[in-house]
């Protein structure tokens, strides 16, 4: 039997339907496919009534800005957006996470965090939570971490972008590094940014490590753009395409053997290439990996909508393929922890009364024998006591076990942490049968469940393929079609008293 979802939780859902009809109207059907998963989730016990899954991803389109301490991060993001949003210098100029999105009023603002940690719209929601858990206490610092940052510019209507603050991972706090995951683990679309000014970049290799390793064997790795900036820098240098190279090779050391690799600057902030055709070369680099990164960049959009399916699916394979194999191999651990104990207990039980028996002799057992005979009733009693007895051994042993296999169990498994350990434990309760095949929650009802999800995932794709796509080419043909009655359509006139129509007598 499915669980339904908290009072809290249906408010959000139902917050959130209420912006997509308004905004993005092509993924309100989505929610409601969510809404089914997470019933099929309540009933296992690997989530929570009080959660959602729709709660734990983005639904606006995120492109996240990572990078080493002066690789022009703010500067990039100041050039896309057309204005100064964001400080910018040699060192380090700003040390928070820095979510920006539109605003229609002239005036910038800036908000706290607290802003972004209890908004569930936003990518940060409850996160005061997950950094308590890596670092006790920090969690009350949020506007230390975060803050929200409006802009009237059209560029980011539609879109969230984050500007992170410099990275060193020799430096940073396990919460920065838990921030940083985090994004890269919602944004669609991830531009990390290197300096081209350090010659050096075999020094940055445990930067390199943490952005750039984690990211190789992902199955979303096309995401991830991998950006030299300032490369005019290396105009003065007599073989500037090794600069490049260096920095390629440096990146495939930490594990990235393939993938795209821009070179970009700043034309304002650029050192003068004397050399007319260096300085055509790289400006012509520029304006295609600029182009390029744009072109992603606007795809965003279009991206999110997939991204957001595509989450559904991977669960749902979560689901099959790993937390249901898990949790049957859990419950057998659990059935033969318990037995044996059981044998155990028994055993020392039975061995008890044999020693007994064995000191008393035959005329023991014999007078033993002739006493339950004539006082059978009290000794029926004494034989429930000790069946109680027995039955409450077996409950602390099947505790006991559950117990021991819980905690081998983790409480956030998968892309989106389903809980193994609350859904385990959901099946060891005194009531429940210890010999049960399946998990709670799963059967043959379940299984169709899952089945007509799927088939929701595949309408889903469907609708935005007709939105983003067209094979056939009917829906051009139509346009073409319907602009050109248009322009044979002749122009519509005013009739007026001039017309020579002799006007109507109303008398």
């Amino acid at each position: 039997m499915f669980g339904g979802p908290g009072k809290a939780i249906s408010e959000r859902l139902s917050n959130l339907e209420d912006h997509l009809r308004v905004e993005h109207p092509e993924l309100l059907e989505v929610v409601g496919t969510y809404r089914d998963l997470d019933r099929v989730l309540y009933g296992m016990g690997l989530l929570s009534n009080e959660e959602s899954l729709a709660t734990r991803i983005p639904w606006f389109p995120l492109i996240a800005i990572l990078g080493t301490f002066s690789s022009g991060k703010s500067t990039f993001i100041n050039h896309y957006v057309n204005e100064k949003l964001q400080s910018t210098g040699n060192q380090a100029v700003d040390d928070k996470f820095t979510v920006i999105c539109y605003g229609p009023e002239e005036q910038r603002r800036t908000l706290p965090g607290t802003a972004l940690d209890a908004d569930p719209r936003f990518p940060f929601f409850g996160m005061s939570d997950e950094i308590d858990k890596v670092a006790a206490g920090e969690g009350k610092r949020i506007d230390s971490y975060l803050q929200l940052k409006t802009t009237p510019s059209a560029a980011v209507k539609g879109k969230i972008l984050i500007d992170s603050p410099g990275f060193d991972a020799d430096d940073q706090r396990r919460s920065i590094l838990r921030l940083t995951d985090h994004i890269v683990d919602l944004a669609d679309l991830v531009l990390i940014l290197f300096d081209a000014r350090h010659p050096e970049p075999g020094a940055m290799q445990d930067t390199l490590e943490h952005l750039v390793k984690g990211t190789v064997n992902r199955t979303d790795a096309r995401k991830f753009l991998y950006i030299l900036n300032q490369i005019d820098t290396a105009a003065r240098e007599d073989n500037p395409e090794e600069v490049v190279a260096a920095w390629q090779r440096a990146v495939a050391q930490a594990g990235l053997s393939s993938g795209p690799f821009f070179t970009i600057y700043n034309e304002r902030a650029a050192v003068p290439i004397e050399d007319v055709a260096l300085r055509r070369r790289f400006e012509s680099k520029r304006d295609r990996d600029l182009a390029e990164i744009g072109r992603r960049i606007d795809d965003v959009e279009m991206e999110r909508s997939y991204r957001i399916v595509r989450v559904l699916e991977t669960v749902l394979n979560e689901i099959e393929s790993e937390a249901l194999p898990a949790l049957r191999r859990a419950l057998t651990r659990w059935r033969k922890r318990t037995v044996i104990g059981d044998l155990v207990w028994a055993g020392v039980v039975v061995a008890g009364m044999a020693v007994w028996f064995y000191l008393r002799g035959l005329d023991g057992y014999l007078s033993a024998w002739h006493t339950l005979r004539e006082y059978a009733p009290a000794h029926l009693v004494a034989a429930a006591v000790l069946v109680l007895a027995g039955f409450g051994l077996h409950l602390a042993v099947r505790q006991g076990a559950a117990k021991s296999v819980a905690a081998s169990l983790p409480d956030k498994a998968g892309q989106m942490g389903l809980n193994l350990r609350a859904a385990f434990l959901r099946n060891t309760p005194g009531w429940r049968s210890q010999y049960r095949p399946d998990p709670v929650g799963w059967g043959r009802r379940t299984g169709k469940r899952l089945k007509e999800i799927r088939q929701s995932l595949a309408r889903h794709v469907q609708r935005f393929n007709d939105l983003y796509t067209d094979p056939s080419g009917r829906r051009a043909a139509a346009r073409a079609a319907a602009v050109a009655a248009e322009a044979e359509a002749p122009p519509a006139t005013a009739v007026t008293a001039d017309s020579g129509k002799e006007p109507e007598n109303r008398e």
